[in-house]
């Protein structure tokens, strides 16, 4: 997400800190980079004049002229008026009379069936009772593909063959309130483009139902057709957010700083991967700040948070130091990384030259290491695991078939380990002095 954009301001502003002082040309000549990064990365035209303009006021004025290291201001005014772009963040409406009626529209292929179940794991997640209902009775295995999605993240998904959209949503909302349920999440249909049937039954829909939240569910990958896919949904719905999707693809990105300054609809959630739990709500601040390659530990922190298992973690944590860390461990761990999500998004949410250093890896190339460090220890007894030391070559030539790797492969993650072993009891014996050589 972003990764060119990022890259290329991150240059912009390397350049920026090597001058002592900035003059008025000099600021001009990094703004018209930016506008080019901007522009590049789909952003809407209009939004990338207004930005820059409040950035050039504010970046000529005595804000940056009295700063100590102006520079580093001109960075700052960048990442204050980026955040005023993106808008404050919106959150869905959960108040009022139960169940709250949450419809998802959107054209054909933006991936609104996911959507919802990613919405429907997401509020679960939050403590509430959720029912998803499978309003699309066009598209072929539409409700067969809601009905999988609600059975992994275990919700409930109702449907009934023998009524149009508009009487199933009324029949799925007794029945929402009847179940003590406290969100109805609603996929509708959709169509290769707008038309009227779309909107006429969308409508009927509203009369037959009181809907609380009509978010609109975009595809990234269609660039600044996405505010025009918007527009024409908003002159016929009020609708109250959008759910940005595929953001973790190709996508330019530039959509997503767009919207809301031209469409006036909070953008509430983005797609980041293909899994139920890759959803995020949006949070202007912490995008801004990736997007200028400031990271986001935050959100890395709560990604961790989910994954790992407090107490387990707690344990493995006593081991380690107590230097009776063994490969079963790093088998959980690694386990609990990959619930974490795509190691890409790992990567891009780590700040300054940790990011910068991180983009250099190839994710691909990481996740391949991943899963072959896995098949490795998988490949293992769990006496193998415990106790790394019996292992002698021919345990080691069955270990390299069962995980269909090399020998050396085997050797390379059993050296990696000891020497993680041996760093860990130097830690444990001094003190924590040993870091420095853990982060070097």
């Amino acid at each position: 997400m972003f990764e060119t954009l990022t890259d290329r301001l991150n240059k912009i502003f390397q350049d920026l800190r090597r001058r002592g002082k900035l003059s008025a040309e000099d600021v001009d000549n990094v703004l018209r980079e930016v506008r080019l990064a901007l522009l590049e990365a789909d952003v809407h035209y209009s939004v990338v004049k207004s930005f820059l303009g409040r950035v050039k006021e504010r970046a000529v004025g005595s804000e940056v002229s009295q700063a100590l290291n102006p520079a580093q201001q001109v960075i700052k005014i960048v990442h204050e008026e980026l955040i005023n772009t993106l808008g404050e963040p919106d959150r869905l409406n959960l108040t009022g009379a139960r169940p709250r009626v949450m419809m998802l529209v959107g054209l054909q292929g933006s991936g609104k069936t996911t959507a919802a179940a990613k919405l429907g794991n997401y509020l679960r997640s939050q403590g509430e009772r959720v029912m998803l209902v499978a309003g699309d009775p066009y598209r072929p295995a539409a409700v067969k593909q809601l009905q999988t999605l609600g059975e992994r993240i275990g919700v409930e998904v109702y449907h009934d063959p023998q009524l149009k959209p508009p009487a199933l949503a009324a029949k799925a909302f007794e029945q929402a309130q009847k179940g003590g349920y406290s969100v109805m999440i609603l996929d509708t249909a959709g169509r290769s483009q707008l038309d009227q049937a779309l909107m006429d039954e969308l409508t009927a829909i509203i009369q037959k139902v009181s809907v609380a939240e009509t978010l609109l569910v975009v595809d990234a990958m269609v660039g600044q057709e996405a505010l025009h896919i918007a527009e024409g949904f908003r002159k016929t719905l009020n609708l109250t957010g959008l759910i940005m999707t595929k953001m973790d693809g190709d996508a330019r990105g530039g959509a997503a700083i767009s919207v809301r300054s031209v469409t006036q609809v909070p953008l509430k959630f983005l797609g980041t991967g293909e899994g139920v739990e890759a959803l995020e709500a949006y949070d202007p601040r912490r995008l801004a700040s990736r997007i200028l390659g400031m990271g986001d530990m935050l959100g890395l922190i709560e990604k961790a948070e989910a994954a790992f298992d407090q107490g387990q973690t707690q344990k493995q944590a006593e081991r380690l130091l107590s230097g009776r860390f063994s490969l079963e461990d790093f088998a959980d761990q690694l386990r609990q990384i990959k619930k974490m999500g795509p190691f890409s998004q790992i990567l891009e949410m780590l700040p300054g030259n940790m990011g910068q250093a991180a983009r250099n890896i190839d994710p691909k190339d990481a996740e391949k290491q991943l899963k072959l460090t896995e098949a490795i220890i998988n490949s293992m007894t769990r006496q193998e695991r415990q106790d790394p030391d019996i292992l002698n070559a021919s345990r080691r030539r069955r270990i390299a078939r069962g995980s269909g790797t090399e020998v050396q492969d085997v050797n390379r993650l059993l050296k990696q380990f000891r020497e993680a072993q041996r760093l860990f009891k130097t830690i444990q014996k001094t003190g924590g002095r040993g870091m420095s050589r853990l982060f070097g």
